[in-house]
């Protein structure tokens, strides 16, 4: 199903907006999680850019020092309409340092240059940091402020965004499986194993909202430790689990599908098997690809959210997620919003 299909925490926002009428409506910073070693054969690159997306840049880098594509690391994909400042890594081993500058511009920022020990990998940083402005909101904008206030204290749906999916990556993705089409790039097949793995996740936490326990345990969950991706399986919701689901010290957990039995039991894993009952063809696809089974939060908590109305038709948005999460679930919560 598309994202704007899936079930709200509440109900359908009746407020629409528009959101990246220009790049610096949307503004993300990464955070990295640890400091530059120091030294190593790897130079970490800070840098601030502009309507520029993450892969562009990282050939551009590997271009200006020599490298292959598979010398430049990053923790993970940025949009190309906004403003982000995120972490590149180049292994400069026997090659001496470029002048790196030589490609910054006016688009193009370089915030911070450290040597370090290692490749920068896919997902290495802690999480992000939003700014965002809603513009053009037409509505009920009182509506506004509750749900904002709900989600500071409660999260949101999990959901994995709609960048997830691209054009046409499911459709791929089902031919791949199929038979039907023969991927033999590696990035490419990752991209339709990522979205066919994405969906049957969005389809469990789908009826967990359309039954309102998205965020809540229920018998034979397996819950996850907050900020880690440690788990543990629950055959019965006593007190002092549910006492810390409400305080945001564990989460319930749906499927990243993959070889190897299910963890969750009973209810939980009843509502995973039934969600998933017509989609056999992507779980042994999933499998056969050698992907592992792994579990992931069914709430997103939203940290540091503050807002401000910037008068009848705009609000200004800040926040925190965690990495491996979309700032579009957050927004879809408040605002029935359309991009530029």
């Amino acid at each position: 199903m598309t994202t704007s299909e899936l079930p709200y925490a509440v109900a359908r926002p009746r407020v629409t907006g528009v959101i990246r009428d220009t790049a610096d409506d949307f503004q993300v910073d990464e955070e990295l999680g640890f400091l530059p070693a120091g030294k190593g054969e790897h130079v970490l690159l800070r840098i601030r850019k502009r309507n520029a997306n993450t892969e562009w840049l990282a050939r551009e880098l590997a271009r200006l020092a020599g490298a292959k594509a598979v010398d430049v690391g990053y923790a993970g994909l940025k949009d190309r309409k906004a403003v982000t400042s995120q972490w590149f890594s180049v292994n400069m081993a026997g090659r001496p340092e470029p002048d790196w500058t030589r490609i910054a511009s006016d688009d193009i920022r370089f915030l911070a240059i450290a040597r370090h020990d290692r490749k920068l990998r896919r997902g290495a940083l802690t999480g992000n940091r939003f700014t965002l402005r809603v513009r053009n909101v037409h509505g009920d904008m009182s509506g506004m402020e509750p749900r904002l206030a709900r989600i500071a204290e409660e999260g949101v749906p999990n959901y994995f965004g709609e960048q997830r999916f691209g054009h046409a990556n499911l459709e791929r993705a089902s031919r791949m499986f199929a038979g039907e089409l023969r991927v033999r790039d590696r990035h490419q097949r990752s991209l339709y194993l990522s979205a066919a793995r994405s969906e049957l996740f969005n389809r469990v936490l789908a009826r967990r909202v359309a039954a309102g326990n998205w965020n809540a345990a229920i018998p034979g969950d397996v819950m996850m430790l907050d900020g880690t991706h440690s788990v543990f399986a629950v055959d019965d919701v006593d007190a002092e689990i549910a006492r810390r689901v409400s305080e945001h010290d564990v989460h319930p957990t749906g499927p990243l599908w993959g070889t190897g039995e299910l963890r969750s039991r009973h209810a939980a894993r009843r509502i995973e098997e039934d969600a998933l009952a017509d989609c056999a063809p992507w779980c042994d696809g999933l499998e056969q690809a050698g992907l592992e089974q792994q579990r992931r939060s069914l709430r997103l908590k939203v940290d540091d959210l503050r807002w401000q109305f910037e008068g009848n038709d705009s609000v200004l948005l800040e926040f925190r997620l965690p990495a491996g999460s979309y700032a579009t679930v957050m927004l879809r919560e408040i605002v029935d919003y359309s991009e530029c």
